[in-house]
């Protein structure tokens, strides 16, 4: 007979750091801190031009897509890729346009970031973390997928990062 304190494994795997994803958000903690850290410490790198705009706009989609992300995911936010315990699909909001509208947050404000210190180190990092958000946007989809069948209807009609084009 098991002990008290005995959990079923699976109950166990799902408060293990590694099964919730956990090595997903250390480098996502990692590339982004690059981003921030790059951008002022090799800044100038070329004429300033349309970049500090264009980076003014982006920062300010990526600072909307975070915020109405937080707001419309309200309980179900978890900087995990596997669905908290007790998570409900989110189709309000902006996940009307966008599935993952938190990360695309990431790299917009990213891409304005380096866009705004003009700093091509800035850049490859956000290129990296943005490669790092779409592999775990996937991970991410197959764990929502099997939770949830009413997930993949909801995919097929709703872009990844950009409404109607990724």
């Amino acid at each position: 007979m098991p002990s008290p304190t005995h959990q079923p494994e699976s109950e166990a795997l799902r408060h293990s750091f590694a099964e919730r994803g956990g090595p997903w958000v250390v480098a996502q903690n990692v590339l982004t801190f690059a981003v921030l850290v790059l951008g002022p410490v090799f800044r100038r790198q070329w004429a300033t031009g349309v970049s500090v705009w264009a980076g003014l706009v982006l920062f300010g989609i990526g600072a909307w897509l975070g915020i109405a992300g937080v707001l419309a995911l309200g309980r179900n936010r978890t900087p995990y890729p596997r669905p908290v315990a007790n998570a409900q699909i989110v189709r309000h909001g902006v996940y009307r346009w966008v599935r993952h509208p938190l990360y695309a947050s990431l790299m917009f404000a990213g891409l304005g970031w380096s866009l705004l210190w003009r700093s091509w180190p800035a850049l490859g990092a956000t290129l990296a973390l943005s490669v790092l958000l779409d592999r775990k946007a996937r991970t991410e989809e197959r764990w929502l997928s099997a939770r949830f069948p009413e997930y993949t209807p909801y995919a097929r009609t709703v872009g990844r990062f950009l409404p109607g084009v990724y």
